[in-house]
């Protein structure tokens, strides 16, 4: 007998619901459909389904994510870094409590304490004909991160191959969820070829129809919920083999309108206003927002750096501003539309000559119309770069409040996170950081709009 099994794949949502409903009903529909006809079929979701840059991720910590995917039936569940460094530590250790599927992942532990009970190394599905499948995961290790939030995170290559080989004898197939991005994916097949199939996410690449690597199909959804993917297997019984899998991805926007989905993605829209509406300040003036020059907002949030890092100059672009402040009484719904991004305060150690020649680097005249992706930044443009404290003359002498700055000295420089991945300033990468968690910048600028307003 040639049994044939289906998985339904999502990844990398980042909470962007517009084609959530419609996704879910087709998916819902077409389970229904196999299983009239006697095919087994499971639903995973490869992590980065949430992202706190949505007002009604942020108003429910996540669990309204988790709600979702328990009304669609999910089966097993990874965690992307979103998940995993965007959260507090008790907030991610709860936020599976109430799932109604498994939470597979093989890289993560807690350090101070028992992990969580939803967290599990793998689990064995098994279809209606008795085929067993082991499903594997692990998310990018963020290392320097998840050890500040309480958390452990191991290489996740090894991980996943150690549980492969020692779960190889108890079951039929073997599949992956991994958050670790395209090249790890790769080098997973070619170190491990008794895995079956895996899923990929974290790097949104895009396979319309998978890929095949060193015998291991490897799937990409893309991002945003833009796809929903449907792979197909089929077991051999009387061999134990498995002698087909392919893989296909759907595009969401050409699928038909769900009912009732406009009212729904309105109604949690309402319910997040509703949540974060508290009105937490009063400012008797509006600040306004510039992206290629100083502004009024500008100056406040460098006040609030200086304020939170005591540090000796601040660093930050202009970009980072979606909406301005305006007058009057102000909440964290106000405060979220002006900073949606997951991003986080740093202090950067380094010497008056790397200080110098980050300033210069700052003066890119390219970077102020760059349109960013990633990086936690969720604004339009990067905006200009500002530099608080730091001034050069005609000479090219660098003063920090008009003091020279020493070469071989060293200063302490306040920015966001997203400078230390080395994508604009690749001295950072390895520079010494004291990384300010889990507090998002929003969330350092409204404490310190509500001491100063008081």
């Amino acid at each position: 007998m040639r049994e044939h099994i289906h998985f339904f794949h999502t990844n990398d949502l980042h909470s962007h619901f517009t084609y959530w409903k419609r996704s879910q009903h087709f998916i819902e529909a077409t389970r229904k459909m196999l299983a009239e006809q006697g095919e087994t079929s499971f639903l995973v979701d490869l992590g980065d389904h949430l992202d706190r840059s949505n007002l009604y991720t942020e108003a429910t910590l996540g669990h309204g994510n988790v709600k979702m995917l328990n009304d669609a039936h999910y089966d097993v569940v990874t965690l992307g870094n979103n998940e995993g460094i965007t959260l507090g530590h008790e907030e991610l250790y709860h936020l599976y409590d109430e799932a109604q599927f498994e939470v597979i992942i093989n890289n993560l532990f807690a350090t101070q304490q028992e992990n969580p009970q939803w967290m599990k190394p793998y689990t064995i599905l098994t279809t209606q004909y008795g085929t067993k499948i082991a499903v594997l995961a692990a998310t990018a290790p963020f290392e320097v991160f998840y050890k500040e939030l309480g958390w452990e995170v191991t290489t996740p290559r090894a991980e996943i191959i150690k549980w492969a080989y020692a779960l190889q004898q108890e079951v039929d197939l073997i599949v992956c969820l991994s958050h670790l991005g395209i090249t790890e994916d790769e080098l997973l097949a070619q170190e491990c070829p008794i895995i079956d199939v895996i899923f990929g996410a974290h790097t949104h690449h895009v396979f319309e129809n998978g890929r095949i690597e060193n015998g291991v199909l490897l799937t990409g959804g893309g991002k945003f919920g833009q796809f929903t993917g449907h792979l197909q297997l089929v077991f051999d019984h009387t061999s134990r083999q498995l002698v087909k899998k392919s893989d296909h991805l759907y595009e969401n926007a050409l699928l038909p309108e769900a009912p009732g989905e406009t009212a729904w993605l309105q109604d949690i829209q309402q319910q997040a206003k509703q949540m974060l509406a508290q009105p937490l300040f009063y400012t008797a003036k509006s600040h306004n927002k510039e992206w290629f020059h100083r502004s009024q907002l500008s100056d406040l949030f460098a006040e609030c750096l200086y304020d939170y890092t005591n540090s000796d100059c601040v660093m930050f672009n202009a970009g980072i501003f979606v909406e301005s402040l305006k007058k009057g009484y102000v909440s964290k719904y106000d405060i979220h539309k002006i900073l949606p991004h997951p991003i986080n305060v740093c202090v950067v150690h380094i010497t008056g000559r790397e200080l110098k020649e980050i300033f210069v680097q700052s003066e890119n005249k390219d970077w102020p119309r760059l349109e960013l992706k990633g990086l936690g930044f969720r604004g339009v443009i990067f905006g200009k770069m500002l530099n608080y404290g730091l001034k050069m003359n005609h000479e090219r002498e660098l003063f920090i409040n008009g003091i020279p700055v020493r070469a071989e000295q060293e200063y302490r420089l306040a920015t966001l996170d997203l400078f230390t991945f080395g994508f604009f300033f690749p001295s950072f990468k390895y520079a010494k950081k004291e990384y300010f968690l889990p507090q998002f910048i929003r969330d350092v600028f409204l404490d310190y709009c509500v001491k100063k307003f008081a």
